[in-house]
């Protein structure tokens, strides 16, 4: 009798190679131990296929003590879909807002077993250096340009509901050091060109208060909330803050990608401040607080991997540069512009007695 093998039929089908021990047992008197021999397979074999199912059990373990809670797993899955995050930036998302710690591994896999869609931004390709990093001199280059918060696209609904409903400051002022990435942050509940010029003087007299001695140059975009645009505007400015050594640099219409580095930190504006504190604060003086401590995170303790840093921190790479700068202009208060515009004015009073004439600022406010 020929009989083929029981392993070799077990890998076409288990149920099959089962039904065959099942023959060969019934044709052999009910012989356990003969019908192994014959098979080529322990007796334990030929009971389990006699006396269990045919079908193949679960390996499935039946307990799995370091497995996530279902309560846990859900709210990855719902930060997951919620934020649009990869399980890296999402492990260091759930710890700074729960404070709870979860491998990246774990992530990937409960991402991947519950299929969360991954959500795609298109990039150009191609390798740009905007600068020459290794030569740049801390706080000589900046980058310089406005965000608004209330932008659907970027926020959460529940954040950017909160944002509307306590009437939190909705447009922020940001100026980055390219050398060092270290950044400078106001608010401000509207964009003016007011607001504009005090912002960029405010930095400027900072910068110089604290033995920054080379030329600010200040690279910036069209918005009605700077020049405009205008030649005319642009020429003033210059000409006004040139008492600081200060040089705006528009960049050319549809060449957004030489903002790269500050469009960037709005993007970890996004996902590590607003995200995460907004929901937290029910009043402006909260949020500026909160806002403050965000600032000195980003200067102080959080490493950036751009060209030039090297996974090192703004002062970190400010310590490394020998730079005769005093450290303490790491400390700049991050402001809401409506109070020092009570307090002090627009600033252009500073300027009025270099230049003759009038000047009249505008106010611009974003659909």
């Amino acid at each position: 009798m020929n009989i083929i093998p029981y392993h070799e039929i077990r890998k076409i089908s288990p149920e099959k190679a089962r039904e065959l021990v099942r023959k060969v047992f019934e044709a052999n008197n009910k012989n356990v131990s003969k019908t192994a021999k014959i098979l080529g397979v322990s007796r334990h074999t030929v009971r389990r296929a006699i006396y269990g199912p045919l079908e193949d059990k679960s390996r499935k373990p039946k307990t799995c003590p370091r497995k996530l809670s279902s309560e846990l797993e859900n709210l990855i899955i719902q930060e997951a879909k919620r934020t649009g995050f990869r399980y890296r930036r999402l492990s260091l998302y759930l710890f700074r807002k729960y404070g709870v710690k979860i491998s990246e591994n774990t992530i990937k896999s409960i991402l991947k077993r519950n299929a969360v869609p991954r959500k795609t931004r298109k990039t150009k390709k191609g390798e740009r250096s905007l600068y020459d990093y290794e030569a740049l001199i801390p706080f000589s280059e900046f980058q310089l340009d406005t965000k608004h918060l209330l932008d659907k696209d970027s926020l959460p609904k529940e954040v950017y509901e909160h944002i509307k409903k306590y009437n939190l400051p909705c447009y922020e002022w940001n100026m980055i050091d390219v050398a060092t990435r270290t950044r400078f942050t106001a608010y401000s509940y509207e964009l003016s060109s007011a607001f504009g010029f005090m912002f960029i003087s405010l930095v400027a007299l900072w910068l110089r208060t604290h033995n920054v001695r080379t030329p600010i140059k200040i690279r910036l975009d069209n918005g009605e909330e700077f020049c405009g645009g205008s030649e005319r505007k642009l020429k003033e400015w210059n000409k006004m803050l040139s008492f600081l050594g200060v040089e705006l640099n528009p960049i050319p219409p549809k060449a957004k990608h030489l903002m790269g580095i500050i469009e960037n930190s709005h993007r970890a504006d996004d996902e590590y401040f607003l995200m995460i504190h907004a929901e937290r604060c029910k009043t402006k003086d909260e949020f500026i607080q909160r806002a403050q401590r965000w600032q000195d995170t980003w200067n102080f303790f959080r490493p950036h991997s751009g060209k030039g840093m090297n996974g090192r921190t703004p002062f970190e790479k400010f310590i490394d540069s020998k730079s005769l700068v005093s450290s303490h202009v790491f400390q700049f208060p991050t402001l809401l512009l409506e109070d020092i515009l009570k307090k002090v004015g627009t600033f252009y009073s500073l300027f009025c007695n270099k230049l003759g004439g009038k000047y009249v600022f505008t106010t611009y406010r974003r659909g």
